[in-house]
C-alpha cells in the first residue's frame, strides 16, 4: 500500500511544484480566463493548470515503473500497458483543452478532439467490459467489436464533458473528481482484497495518481484562485477517471467479481457496479450536464452554449458563498461516492442507516444554512 501512497505524493507534488511555471506560460501565451457575464471571478485569471497536472500524472507513471510491487506483478504488461494508453489519450485531450484554451475552439472541434483521444486508448486494446443479461454460465455476455468501441469511446466523451461542465467555481472541478478518484481507489483496492487475488490493478495506479494531481493543484485553485485548471485540466482529469473505470472493468472477469465480494450466488450488480461507482462519483456533473442539455434544447439553444444556471449558480442564487457552495458540492460527491462503496462493500440496514444520516445533515446543510448571511460571508474576509 505504501507504493500507491508514493505515486500519490508524486503525482501531488510535482503538480504543485509545476503549477508555478505553467502559470507563467499561460501568461505569456495570452491564455486567461476573462470575465464573462456567466463567470463568477471579477479579474482574469490564468489557465494552463492542466499542464501542471499533465506532469504530475506522468511524473508518477515513471515512479510506478521502478515500485517493486508493480513491477514484478506477474500481469506487469497489461498494469502498465493500459497505463501507458490511457496516459496517451490524456495527454491528446490536455493538449485539445491547451490549444482552447488560448484560442477558444468551437463546440464541434472541441468534441472531435475528444473522440480522438478516445480513439487513442480504444486502438491500444483498452477498452470497457460492459456485463449484460445473456446465456452462459453467469448468464452474462459483455459486448465486444465494434459494439465496444462504440460504448467506450461514449463513456469517455460523457465523463469528459461531464467534468467540463462543474468547472465553474474556484477548486470545484479539481476537488470533485479528486474525491471521486479516491473512493474509486478504495474500491478497486477493496475489490482486490475481497476477492483474495494479490495483484495490483491499472486502475489502483491511475486513481492514486488522478487523486494527487488534483489535490497538488487545490492550493492554487481554492478561493481565491491564482490560477484556473482550464479546459486542459478539466478534460484531462475527467478522461483519467473514465479511463481508470474502463482498466478495471476489464482486469475483473464477471465470474471473478461473482465470487468475490458477494459470493457465489451474486446477481447481475456485483458486475456492473465498477461501471456504477464511477457514474456515482460523477452522479453531481452528470446530472448537471444532463439539466444543461435539457434545458438548452428546450429553448432552442445548442446544448453547448452556456449560461449561468449550472448547479454550482443556483447554489449561489440561494445565499451560498463561493467557498460555501464547493464545500456544499465536495459533501455530496462525498456522500454518493463513499456511500456507494459502503454499501457494496457492507450490505446491512447500519450502512444504509449511516448513508441516510449523512444524506439528511448534506440537506440541511444545502438548504438550511443559506439563510444564516452572516455566517456565510465571513467565509469570504
Amino acid at each position: 500500500m505504501y507504493e500507491y501512497l508514493l505515486i500519490f505524493l508524486t503525482a501531488l507534488a510535482v503538480t504543485y511544484l509545476l503549477a508555478v511555471p505553467a502559470r507563467e506560460v499561460a501568461m505569456r501565451f495570452g491564455a486567461f480566463a476573462q470575465v464573462r457575464d456567466r463567470d463568477v471571478h471579477e479579474v482574469p485569471i490564468p489557465y494552463f493548470g492542466g499542464v501542471a497536472m499533465m506532469g504530475g500524472l506522468a511524473a508518477a507513471y515513471l515512479v510506478a515503473t521502478q515500485l517493486p510491487f508493480l513491477n514484478n506483478s506477474p500481469e506487469r504488461g497489461l498494469i502498465f500497458g493500459d497505463a501507458l494508453a490511457v496516459l496517451l489519450g490524456g495527454a491528446v485531450v490536455c493538449l485539445l483543452g491547451a490549444v482552447d484554451d488560448v484560442f477558444e475552439l468551437d463546440a464541434l472541434t472541441k468534441l472531435a478532439g475528444e473522440m480522438l483521444a478516445a480513439g487513442v486508448v480504444v486502438v491500444q486494446g483498452v477498452q470497457l467490459y460492459l456485463p449484460l443479461p445473456g446465456e452462459g454460465a453467469l448468464g452474462l455476455f459483455s459486448l465486444g467489436g465494434s459494439e465496444a468501441t462504440l460504448v467506450t469511446v461514449f463513456f469517455i466523451v460523457v465523463s469528459v464533458n461531464a467534468v467540463n461542465f462543474v468547472d465553474g467555481l474556484d477548486g470545484l472541478a479539481a476537488g470533485v473528481v479528486g474525491i471521486g478518484a479516491v473512493a474509486f481507489f478504495v474500491f478497486s483496492v477493496a475489490l482486490v482484497v475481497f476477492n483474495q487475488a494479490e495483484k495490483a490493478t491499472t486502475a489502483t495506479m491511475l486513481t492514486a495518481a488522478l487523486a494527487g494531481v488534483c489535490f497538488g493543484f487545490l492550493p492554487h485553485n481554492f478561493f481565491p484562485a491564482r490560477m484556473f485548471m482550464g479546459d486542459s485540466g478539466a478534460l484531462l482529469i475527467g478522461f483519467m477517471l473514465a479511463g481508470s473505470v474502463i482498466s478495471l472493468t476489464s482486469q475483473f472477469s464477471a465470474g471473478t467479481l461473482n465470487r468475490g465480494i458477494y459470493g457465489a450466488d451474486a446477481s447481475l450488480l456485483p458486475t456492473l457496479l465498477p461501471l456504477i461507482l464511477p457514474i456515482a462519483v460523477l452522479l453531481v456533473p452528470f446530472v448537471d450536464l444532463v439539466m444543461a442539455v435539457f434545458r438548452r434544447t428546450r429553448a432552442g439553444r445548442s446544448p453547448f452554449a452556456p449560461d449561468r444556471e449550472h448547479l454550482h449558480h443556483r447554489l449561489l442564487e440561494i445565499g451560498h458563498s463561493q467557498r460555501r457552495a464547493v464545500l456544499v458540492m465536495y459533501l455530496w460527491t462525498g456522500l454518493i461516492a463513499f456511500g456507494v462503496v459502503a454499501i457494496s462493500l457492507f450490505s446491512g440496514r447500519w450502512s444504509a442507516l449511516g448513508v441516510a444520516l449523512m444524506a439528511a445533515i448534506a440537506l440541511l446543510l444545502t438548504f438550511g444554512v443559506p439563510g444564516h448571511r452572516g455566517i456565510i460571508n465571513a467565509d469570504e474576509a
